[in-house]
């Protein structure tokens, strides 16, 4: 019996992985398009806010928070599809041990 073909989910896990860590240093690339459009429309308010010599906490706020949401939604593709490497593992192992003991010794 083969090993379970994994491949396309591990690579699929390694690069949500490298989006995950590219999310913690806050770079741009792994957004939406609408978390793009957030992250500049918070930046545009808070330095409007910062010209005008005023505080900046509510697009500071707004940015965290932002920041939060994406990265819950790539743990949670993260953790998604290590799951479903998991059943397909398990699936292979079962199905194993199956041929294995239907044997007639």
């Amino acid at each position: 019996m083969p090993k379970p073909n994994t491949r396309r989910l591990d690579r699929e896990i390694q690069h949500a992985t490298r989006k995950l860590e590219a999310v913690r240093k806050e770079e741009m690339w792994p957004l939406t398009g609408a978390e793009r459009r957030a992250v500049l429309g918070a930046l545009a308010g808070g330095s409007y806010r910062v010209m005008r010599g005023k505080t900046t906490g509510r697009a500071d706020r707004k940015l965290e928070t932002l920041w939060q949401s994406v990265m819950a939604r790539l743990t949670a593709e993260l953790t998604a599809l290590q799951t479903e490497r998991q059943r397909i593992v398990n699936e292979a192992a079962a199905t194993k041990a199956a041929k294995k003991s239907s044997g007639w010794w």
